[in-house]
């Protein structure tokens, strides 16, 4: 008894630690549900509650392959895949486009890991954009503490100085965080 009243009392006083001032959050990082975290604070909620907190890395196969993934996320479930048909000229790059079955996908992993729409989910792409909008789809469908983690894997941009341009501001990587190149295949999304 005493161990789940800590429990409900970590998680309750997480939420409202949570509870950011979206002020300084950009618009295509915001969320209906304003649910929010960096990568330390993501990091330091799954760490202490490993079974209660499912953590679902966003981004597409090809970044986590050669970009690394964080050492405790439960799986890689991208809510964008590259349409290696197209390209956008603008961003030089293959154009993104939905993950049709990224909900279904969700569903199926959190059920297996024996959680449900109530259960804490934390999710993370490169810098926090991607996220919001699979947060918010899944809050769309009844998940109740979708949190999308603002900073991502990479972070964001440095506005001036020798690093403008670069993701170097802020993230897992650069909040050194644990992650690593060696993912495993059960970890990996498959169509």
């Amino acid at each position: 008894m005493q161990k789940l009243t800590l429990l409900l009392f970590f998680l309750f006083s997480f939420q409202t630690a949570c509870a950011k001032d979206i002020s300084d959050l950009p618009e295509n990082k915001q969320t209906p549900q304003g649910l929010y975290v960096t990568a330390s604070e993501a990091y330091e909620l799954k760490s202490n509650n490993p079974d209660q907190v499912y953590f679902i890395d966003v981004r597409t196969r090809p970044e986590v392959e050669f970009l690394g993934m964080p050492s405790n996320a439960d799986t890689n479930i991208p809510y964008m895949t590259n349409d290696l048909d197209e390209w956008d000229g603008e961003k030089n790059r293959f154009t993104k486009v939905p993950n049709s079955n990224f909900a279904v996908v969700v569903e199926e992993k959190i059920e297996e890991a024996g959680l449900n729409k109530d259960s804490t989910i934390l999710l993370m792409c490169r810098s926090g954009t991607r996220s919001a909008k699979a947060a918010a789809l899944l809050n769309q469908l009844g998940y109740s503490k979708a949190y999308t983690v603002v900073d991502g894997f990479e972070g964001d941009k440095a506005k001036e100085g020798n690093h403008k341009g670069q993701r170097v501001v802020n993230g897992w990587k650069n909040s050194n965080l644990p992650w690593t190149y060696k993912i495993t295949e059960d970890k990996m999304y498959f169509e």
